[in-house]
């Protein structure tokens, strides 16, 4: 690939973005290091012989983690070459990762898995990347594709995760994310264009125009309160979820809880409909519809936790709702700022982790203190809130079009011809 301009001028992207390099993108994207913890916290948690609060702390630590990576590292994509960036923040992931594997103590641990969080944001500047290559008419359903990997690797993730401590143990699951993250830091930087947006500003100022896009753009600050709601109510489920499957009557060990990842494929594909909807203007209906299918999952989750059919149907509303809402905002973000997108990634995902973190921690909590009835209550409370913020969606738009048009310049009036 060619070198970046020694001006720093952005490299010109290609008039219609190759399947192949969207593919490329997808895939890497879909190496979901975060979530590999989800189906083995019961392993974890014998290994260190510690109580589900506890285990459920490393799951907190790598979203920590992940949001102080969005914080002070995505945004770099603004600054830095990107395609050096992924590859020097996808080598570190693979030390991170081998740490984990090796951690002695949980303290060891929370590190280590701190760590994988921070570089894991490599996902999130390919997202930006694809923004950035793709123009505006392809850019909802590219941001989709490129997403749906994201969530497929999500699913995959829990699923062999799970598999693999089965068969040989949690630790060894690491060490093959290790070796995964070694292998895709070559093939990234052989695929990859050179890219560098042309603004010239120093780090300081980059962080503070994150904080400035935030104060600045209603639609971003509106967005980023739904993938707060969101990411929290996913991550109330998938905590707690493990405890909920190792314990009676189910009694599943770490490869099938692995396997109930699979029943979120739904939510994947849900991403590119989102995407295209959002290319239509539909964003209204989208947002409405699966703010209420996160409110229903808990709904289902709450009234039977044992009936396993009612398990999974509840897994499937979540999961639909929290990725296309996910798909929808990211779709809504992408259009404000064409020359910062990392920055609008970077103050939108703050938020989502935020919620994530909020999320996790509470269900680890909620579930000690009053099992999975509390856990499904914490989670309808985000989803309730979302639901109802969709409801202002159409209000919202309709005066934010209203502003639009009264900020447009008026037409002269025309001048009568002389008689």
């Amino acid at each position: 690939m060619s070198s970046p301009p020694a001006d720093g001028r952005r490299v010109a992207p290609p008039a219609a973005l190759s399947r192949r390099l969207v593919v490329v993108l997808a895939v890497a994207t879909g190496v979901a290091n975060t979530y590999y913890a989800q189906p083995l916290l019961a392993s974890i948690r014998g290994s260190f012989h510690t109580g589900p609060g506890e285990a459920g702390l490393i799951v907190t630590a790598t979203q920590v983690g992940y949001a102080a990576g969005l914080v002070f590292l995505l945004p770099l994509g603004d600054l830095v070459e990107r395609r050096r960036l992924v590859v020097a923040t996808s080598l570190v992931c693979a030390l991170a990762l081998v740490g984990t594997a090796a951690s002695p103590v949980l303290p060891a641990m929370f590190a280590a898995v701190a760590l994988v969080g921070a570089t894991s944001v490599v996902a999130q500047v390919l997202v930006a990347f694809s923004a950035s290559l793709a123009g505006a008419a392809e850019r909802g359903r590219v941001v989709g594709s490129v997403m749906s990997g994201l969530l497929l690797g999500i699913l995959l993730a829990r699923t062999a995760a799970g598999y693999v401590a089965q068969e040989s143990s949690w630790r060894v699951v690491y060490l093959l994310a290790a070796g995964i993250m070694a292998l895709l830091a070559v093939a990234l930087r052989h695929e990859l264009p050179a890219w560098r947006e042309p603004r010239e500003l120093s780090y300081p100022a980059v962080l503070a125009s994150v904080v400035s896009l935030f104060r600045h753009e209603p639609t971003l600050r509106r967005r980023s309160y739904y993938g707060l709601l969101s990411f929290g109510a996913f991550s109330v489920l998938w905590t707690s979820l493990a405890f909920l499957l190792a314990g009676p009557p189910y009694r599943y060990g770490t490869g099938v809880i692995g396997l109930f990842g699979l029943v979120g494929a739904a939510g994947a594909m849900m991403a590119s409909i989102a995407g295209r909807l959002a290319d239509r203007g539909r964003q209204a209906v989208v947002t409405m519809l699966t703010a209420l299918s996160i409110l229903l999952a808990f709904v289902v989750l709450a009234v039977a936790p044992t009936d396993l059919v009612a398990l999974l149907a509840g897994i499937v509303l979540l999961d639909l709702g929290a990725q296309g809402l996910h798909i929808s905002n990211q779709s809504e973000i992408y259009r404000l700022a064409p020359e910062a997108h990392s920055r609008v990634n970077a103050a939108y995902m703050t938020c989502y982790l935020i919620g994530g973190t909020a999320g996790s921690l509470g269900s680890a909590l909620s579930y000690e203190s009053g099992g999975w009835t509390a856990v499904a209550a914490l989670g309808a409370g985000f989803g309730g809130l979302a639901f109802l913020l969709s409801l202002t969606e159409r209000r919202y738009e309709r005066r934010r079009s209203a502003t639009a048009r009264s900020k447009r310049p008026c037409a002269p009036e025309p001048v009568a011809s002389p008689a």
